[in-house]
């Protein structure tokens, strides 16, 4: 089931999209961080995959704080870049709200983002609050500690280069599980299918970002599969 729903956060309320797998839980759970297109169709169809897999998913709309949205986008990506800001703050706000559902397990929380999320779920892996995190083409994030990551990334993305051996070395010196894969053929967003003319421009871009079917279903296996161990 896919609702819209409020959490609190600070001193206001955030939507979010909360996903639950049918049946009776409790479930184990994910915060799930958008791409910087934000709450789309496509990251809401995410979370129902993972539902069919027996996990609950929640995605806050960091981009919904404040009257002005593009200053709220702005402010999120600067978190990004700093590692610092209000949106790590309305993250822990939603994980917490999560993990306070009766349908959700709360020793079993983990996180999934894409892009600009994927930062994002690095950030949270080394919080010490999660089980897992599972970023999608994200740019580096230095890690002083980190949870067990399931890392995808396309070879023809030019914004990553570089980015998924750098992870990989800093987990092997953590000495954290970790399952890091590039896929040769696909670029950036190969995970979900980005519609209209940002799609038309993402293709002929730098980071050739495009879905790919076979990349992002051995991608989704390679996820439930990770998460089946570590969460």
């Amino acid at each position: 089931m896919q609702t819209d729903v409020r959490f609190p956060a600070g001193n206001t309320t955030l939507p979010a999209t909360l996903t639950v797998p049918d049946g009776d839980g409790p479930f184990p759970a994910l915060v799930m961080i958008y791409e910087a297109f934000g709450m789309t169709a496509e990251m809401k169809r995410v979370a129902r995959d993972l539902a069919d897999d027996g996990y609950a998913t929640v995605i806050p709309d960091l981009f919904a704080r404040g009257p002005v949205r593009p200053l709220c986008i702005a402010n999120v990506m600067r978190t990004v870049l700093t590692g610092r800001g209000q949106a790590l703050d309305d993250l822990e706000a939603a994980r917490r709200w999560l993990a306070e559902r009766p349908e959700v397990d709360a020793d079993r929380i983990g996180t999934i983002g894409f892009c600009m999320g994927g930062s994002f779920a690095l950030l949270l892996a080394r919080t010490g609050l999660y089980k897992v995190s599972a970023p999608f083409y994200n740019t580096a994030v230095d890690l002083p500690r980190s949870c067990p990551v399931v890392a995808s990334y396309g070879g023809r993305d030019l914004m990553t280069r570089g980015v998924p051996e750098k992870l990989e070395a800093q987990l092997d010196a953590l000495g954290v599980p970790h399952d890091v894969k590039v896929y040769p053929d696909v670029g950036h967003s190969f995970y979900t299918v980005t519609p209209g003319l940002m799609g038309e421009i993402a293709k002929r871009s730098p980071i050739h970002g495009e879905y790919h079917e076979p990349s992002a279903e051995d991608a989704h296996r390679r996820i439930v599969t990770f998460f089946r161990e570590h969460l």
